[in-house]
């Protein structure tokens, strides 16, 4: 009998879960926020003369294959990462991809806390991807 009366209690739980999960797409930052995106907006924004594709994965990881459109490579495991990130030009639209989407989370932050304003991340990385990778210009 007790577990009757709860039930209703665990599908609104579980209702209110999933929604607020699902719609988290903007990621806060003490900064500001950059936006996490899917390919379908990618490819909106990459037609956008004023934004920069930028690849912060590894010089070894980059020589198997970009992105078609990346013109910036910093590795944001590198020491001079966030040099690098504080020469960007803050009024463009970033772009910023990884291979899976960690380390391009870490950048987006780091880009937003440098002064940009308009950073998005591509979730789950270039293994996400299903457009064009070519070899690195």
């Amino acid at each position: 009998m007790k577990t009757n009366r709860l039930f209703p209690i665990f599908i609104l739980f579980l209702i209110f879960g999933t929604v607020s999960c699902a719609s988290i797409s903007q990621e806060e930052t003490s900064a500001g926020s950059y936006k996490n995106i899917q390919a379908t907006e990618f490819s909106k924004l990459k037609s956008d003369p004023n934004t920069i594709i930028i690849d912060v994965r590894t010089p070894a990881e980059t020589a198997a294959g970009v992105i078609e459109g990346a013109s910036l490579f910093v590795d944001y495991t590198a020491s001079n990462f966030g040099t690098e990130i504080n020469k960007l030009d803050k009024t463009k639209n970033y772009i910023v991809y990884c291979r899976s989407g960690g380390r391009s989370v870490g950048a987006s932050e780091q880009m937003i806390a440098a002064g940009s304003k308009n950073v998005y991340n591509l979730e789950g990385g270039i293994s996400n991807w299903k457009g064009a990778v070519v070899a690195k210009p």
